[in-house]
């Protein structure tokens, strides 16, 4: 079982800017929990989310002795997994592509085949420097712009990455617009056609479906989740409003009940309390 915690989701979308030394210190505590990975920041341009403009200085502040979570940082071109892998702390780089073109569009201002360009590129960045990539399947489950959606493109999608040598594949509901059963029913189906990838999910959602949606990737062979303590963020480039990511503390309730997880229930329950004063309230 991997639980990837999402500090880099959660505040993206904020328009206050948190304090760097505050991102430190709430990484830095999250990393006592006992996560798989933090997903912690991104090089990206600071124009398009000035959240993350502070990345590198984060990263700096960061205290991973003591630790066994990893480190992911997500990239949208060349020139920020160059950035990303200088840095011995980073494990992952994550891509966000997406199977809708308006988004792809709004999200990384390519099209899918520039996009698809890019991972090939990354893909070799990673390898000559010892880095994993993630590749983020956004409107995994359907979108609202209109574009073509069914399973069998999801399916052909996660087919290309397959051949392209993308191991680490997580589907992503980036409006929160998917069902439990159109999360089940999709898992499943992706996970019988590609058994030798690492797929997870990153599932968006309001407070009252969250415990349905993990049951349902969990009962389809979903061992990979990604969360935010109390549900903060969510993709800014995606509709008019943000739709909250999981909670953390959801996954967690549901997970704890089908098997043991070796996470530190103190020290999560100290980043509980801390997000309150990280997170900014309107």
């Amino acid at each position: 079982m991997k639980i990837i915690e999402c500090p880099r989701d959660a505040m993206q979308g904020i328009q206050a800017f948190i304090p760097t030394e505050n991102k430190i210190r709430y990484i830095n505590q999250l990393l006592k929990v006992g996560f798989d990975t933090i997903d912690f920041g991104s090089f990206v341009s600071s124009k398009a989310v000035p959240q993350m403009k502070d990345t590198s200085a984060v990263l700096e502040g960061i205290q991973l002795d003591g630790s066994n979570s990893k480190l992911l940082a997500i990239v949208a071109n060349k020139r920020g997994a160059e950035e990303a892998v200088i840095f011995n702390e980073i494990s992952y780089l994550g891509f966000p592509l997406s199977i809708s073109e308006t988004f792809q569009q709004r999200n990384t201002k390519k099209s899918i085949v520039e996009a698809l360009n890019e991972i090939e590129t990354i893909r070799d960045i990673c390898d000559q420097n010892d880095k994993e990539l993630v590749v983020y399947l956004s409107m995994g489950f359907g979108n609202p712009y209109g574009d073509p959606y069914n399973s069998e493109i999801v399916v052909q999608f996660c087919s290309i990455l397959e051949t392209m040598g993308v191991n680490i594949i997580s589907l992503a509901d980036t409006v929160g617009a998917a069902t439990p059963n159109e999360i089940s029913s999709l898992f499943s189906l992706v996970k019988t056609n590609f058994a030798g990838l690492e797929l997870g999910v990153h599932l968006h959602s309001n407070p009252m479906q969250a415990h349905l949606k993990i049951e349902a990737a969990y009962d389809a062979g979903c061992r990979r989740f990604d969360g935010a303590i109390k549900g903060f963020g969510g993709c800014p480039f995606a509709e008019d409003e943000l739709v909250g990511n999981i909670p953390t503390e959801a996954i967690l309730a549901f997970l704890n009940q089908k098997e043991a997880l070796s996470l530190n229930k103190e020290e999560f329950s100290k980043s509980m309390s801390f997000a309150d004063a990280v997170f900014p309230t309107e």
